[in-house]
Protein backbone atom coordinates (compact mmCIF):
# COMPACT_ATOMS: atom_id res chain seq x y z
CA UNK A 1 0.00 0.00 0.00
CA UNK A 2 1.23 3.42 -1.14
CA UNK A 3 1.06 6.65 1.42
CA UNK A 4 0.77 9.75 -0.26
CA UNK A 5 1.84 13.13 1.84
CA UNK A 6 1.71 16.59 1.85
CA UNK A 7 4.52 18.49 0.55
CA UNK A 8 3.56 22.20 -0.63
CA UNK A 9 0.65 24.52 -1.23
CA UNK A 10 -0.54 28.03 -3.25
CA UNK A 11 -2.95 30.11 -4.46
CA UNK A 12 -4.52 29.32 -7.61
CA UNK A 13 -6.96 31.94 -9.46
CA UNK A 14 -9.23 30.68 -12.05
CA UNK A 15 -12.00 31.64 -14.04
CA UNK A 16 -14.19 30.20 -11.33
CA UNK A 17 -12.34 31.85 -8.57
CA UNK A 18 -9.65 31.39 -6.18
CA UNK A 19 -8.91 27.60 -4.95
CA UNK A 20 -5.82 26.73 -2.95
CA UNK A 21 -3.54 24.38 -4.42
CA UNK A 22 -2.40 22.12 -2.39
CA UNK A 23 0.67 19.01 -3.80
CA UNK A 24 0.74 15.46 -2.87
CA UNK A 25 3.14 12.91 -3.09
CA UNK A 26 3.14 9.20 -2.72
CA UNK A 27 6.12 7.32 -1.88
CA UNK A 28 6.63 6.10 -5.23
CA UNK A 29 7.45 9.71 -6.73
CA UNK A 30 3.72 9.70 -8.30
CA UNK A 31 2.46 13.52 -7.72
CA UNK A 32 -1.47 14.62 -7.37
CA UNK A 33 -3.40 17.88 -6.51
CA UNK A 34 -6.28 18.88 -4.20
CA UNK A 35 -8.39 22.14 -4.80
CA UNK A 36 -9.96 23.62 -2.11
CA UNK A 37 -12.24 26.26 -2.03
CA UNK A 38 -13.76 28.27 1.32
CA UNK A 39 -13.01 26.31 4.48
CA UNK A 40 -13.24 22.49 4.07
CA UNK A 41 -10.95 21.80 7.10
CA UNK A 42 -13.23 19.37 9.41
CA UNK A 43 -16.22 19.65 7.53
CA UNK A 44 -19.17 17.12 8.32
CA UNK A 45 -19.74 16.10 4.78
CA UNK A 46 -17.28 18.41 1.81
CA UNK A 47 -18.76 18.58 -2.17
CA UNK A 48 -16.02 16.69 -3.78
CA UNK A 49 -14.79 15.25 -7.18
CA UNK A 50 -12.15 13.07 -7.58
CA UNK A 51 -10.84 13.45 -11.12
CA UNK A 52 -8.07 11.49 -12.82
CA UNK A 53 -5.79 13.66 -15.06
CA UNK A 54 -6.80 13.63 -18.74
CA UNK A 55 -4.12 15.79 -20.61
CA UNK A 56 -5.98 15.58 -23.97
CA UNK A 57 -9.02 16.59 -22.20
CA UNK A 58 -8.45 18.55 -19.59
CA UNK A 59 -5.64 20.60 -21.41
CA UNK A 60 -6.17 19.88 -25.16
CA UNK A 61 -9.61 19.91 -25.06
CA UNK A 62 -10.61 17.12 -26.54
CA UNK A 63 -13.87 16.04 -27.54
CA UNK A 64 -13.31 12.40 -27.48
CA UNK A 65 -14.02 12.37 -23.77
CA UNK A 66 -16.03 14.13 -21.46
CA UNK A 67 -13.24 14.70 -19.05
CA UNK A 68 -12.66 18.46 -19.66
CA UNK A 69 -16.26 19.24 -18.99
CA UNK A 70 -16.53 17.78 -15.98
CA UNK A 71 -13.42 19.14 -14.73
CA UNK A 72 -14.57 22.53 -15.47
CA UNK A 73 -17.98 21.54 -14.20
CA UNK A 74 -16.85 20.74 -10.87
CA UNK A 75 -14.77 23.63 -10.43
CA UNK A 76 -17.29 25.94 -11.15
CA UNK A 77 -19.62 23.63 -8.52
CA UNK A 78 -17.37 23.77 -5.69
CA UNK A 79 -16.75 27.57 -6.29
CA UNK A 80 -20.91 28.08 -6.49
CA UNK A 81 -21.27 25.92 -3.23
CA UNK A 82 -18.56 28.29 -1.98
CA UNK A 83 -16.90 24.87 -0.47
CA UNK A 84 -15.39 21.60 -1.96
CA UNK A 85 -12.67 19.95 -2.65
CA UNK A 86 -11.01 18.66 -6.31
CA UNK A 87 -8.85 15.99 -5.96
CA UNK A 88 -6.76 15.53 -9.26
CA UNK A 89 -5.44 12.35 -9.54
CA UNK A 90 -2.09 11.65 -11.71
CA UNK A 91 -3.60 8.57 -13.15
CA UNK A 92 -3.61 8.89 -17.17
CA UNK A 93 -5.63 6.75 -19.34
CA UNK A 94 -7.34 5.16 -16.99
CA UNK A 95 -3.63 4.26 -15.25
CA UNK A 96 -2.18 3.13 -18.42
CA UNK A 97 -0.61 6.28 -19.42
CA UNK A 98 -0.34 8.70 -21.73
CA UNK A 99 1.60 6.95 -24.66
CA UNK A 100 -0.77 3.85 -23.97
CA UNK A 101 -3.74 5.72 -24.20
CA UNK A 102 -2.59 7.26 -27.78
CA UNK A 103 -2.08 3.53 -28.80
CA UNK A 104 -5.63 2.67 -27.47
CA UNK A 105 -7.05 5.95 -29.23
CA UNK A 106 -5.26 4.95 -32.48
CA UNK A 107 -6.96 1.52 -31.54
CA UNK A 108 -10.64 3.52 -31.14
CA UNK A 109 -9.53 5.21 -34.69
CA UNK A 110 -10.18 1.11 -36.01
CA UNK A 111 -13.07 0.78 -34.35
CA UNK A 112 -12.24 -0.63 -30.85
CA UNK A 113 -14.30 0.37 -28.14
CA UNK A 114 -12.45 2.27 -24.90
CA UNK A 115 -12.65 -1.18 -22.95
CA UNK A 116 -11.53 -3.42 -26.26
CA UNK A 117 -8.26 -0.65 -26.51
CA UNK A 118 -6.97 -1.22 -23.19
CA UNK A 119 -7.57 -5.45 -23.26
CA UNK A 120 -5.79 -5.33 -26.46
CA UNK A 121 -2.51 -3.79 -25.37
CA UNK A 122 -2.58 -6.48 -22.15
CA UNK A 123 -4.12 -3.43 -19.81
CA UNK A 124 -7.71 -4.28 -17.81
CA UNK A 125 -9.98 -1.93 -18.55
CA UNK A 126 -9.34 0.23 -15.54
CA UNK A 127 -6.27 0.30 -13.52
CA UNK A 128 -7.12 3.29 -11.60
CA UNK A 129 -6.23 3.48 -7.77
CA UNK A 130 -8.23 5.89 -5.48
CA UNK A 131 -6.37 4.19 -2.06
CA UNK A 132 -4.49 7.67 -1.93
CA UNK A 133 -7.26 9.79 -1.73
CA UNK A 134 -8.11 8.82 2.10
CA UNK A 135 -4.46 10.38 3.02
CA UNK A 136 -5.70 13.24 0.84
CA UNK A 137 -8.81 14.34 2.54
CA UNK A 138 -7.14 12.89 6.38
CA UNK A 139 -4.73 15.77 5.39
CA UNK A 140 -8.07 18.64 5.52
CA UNK A 141 -9.68 16.48 8.52
CA UNK A 142 -12.50 15.33 5.72
CA UNK A 143 -14.10 12.03 6.60
CA UNK A 144 -17.19 12.39 4.65
CA UNK A 145 -18.02 13.56 0.78
CA UNK A 146 -21.04 14.46 -1.37
CA UNK A 147 -18.97 13.00 -4.45
CA UNK A 148 -19.56 14.33 -7.79
CA UNK A 149 -19.87 11.31 -10.21
CA UNK A 150 -21.24 9.24 -12.52
CA UNK A 151 -19.21 6.00 -11.74
CA UNK A 152 -20.17 4.23 -8.77
CA UNK A 153 -17.16 1.68 -8.79
CA UNK A 154 -15.73 5.09 -7.93
CA UNK A 155 -17.94 5.53 -4.97
CA UNK A 156 -17.36 1.93 -4.04
CA UNK A 157 -13.65 2.51 -4.13
CA UNK A 158 -13.98 5.55 -2.26
CA UNK A 159 -15.30 3.44 0.73
CA UNK A 160 -13.34 0.90 0.26
CA UNK A 161 -10.33 3.29 1.36
CA UNK A 162 -12.50 4.36 4.29
CA UNK A 163 -14.42 6.86 3.15
CA UNK A 164 -17.66 7.84 4.31
CA UNK A 165 -19.66 8.89 0.49
CA UNK A 166 -22.82 10.51 1.72
CA UNK A 167 -24.01 11.30 -1.11
CA UNK A 168 -23.50 10.66 -5.05
CA UNK A 169 -24.10 13.28 -7.15
CA UNK A 170 -24.09 13.31 -11.08
CA UNK A 171 -22.48 15.40 -13.55
CA UNK A 172 -23.52 14.96 -16.91
CA UNK A 173 -21.54 17.59 -19.27
CA UNK A 174 -20.10 17.17 -22.50
CA UNK A 175 -21.63 15.13 -24.74
CA UNK A 176 -21.31 15.48 -27.87
CA UNK A 177 -21.11 13.33 -31.37
CA UNK A 178 -17.70 12.70 -31.05
CA UNK A 179 -17.55 10.91 -27.99
CA UNK A 180 -21.07 9.25 -28.10
CA UNK A 181 -19.69 6.00 -28.68
CA UNK A 182 -17.47 6.77 -25.74
CA UNK A 183 -20.26 7.50 -23.30
CA UNK A 184 -22.32 4.61 -24.36
CA UNK A 185 -19.35 1.96 -23.56
CA UNK A 186 -18.53 3.59 -20.20
CA UNK A 187 -22.39 3.20 -19.57
CA UNK A 188 -22.81 -0.26 -21.29
CA UNK A 189 -19.49 -1.54 -20.41
CA UNK A 190 -18.04 0.42 -17.28
CA UNK A 191 -21.52 0.71 -15.39
CA UNK A 192 -21.72 4.26 -15.05
CA UNK A 193 -24.67 6.01 -14.33
CA UNK A 194 -26.74 8.25 -16.38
Amino acid sequence: MTNCSFKAQSKLPTNHGEFTLSAFEEDNGKEHLALTFGDVEGQDVALCRVHSECLTGDALLSLRCDCGPQLQAALKMIAEHQSGILLYLRQEGRGIGLVNKIRAYALQDQGHDTVEANESLGFAADLRNYQICSDMLKHFNISAVNLLTNNPKKVQALEDAGINVANRMSLHVGENDSNKDYLETKRDKLGHLT
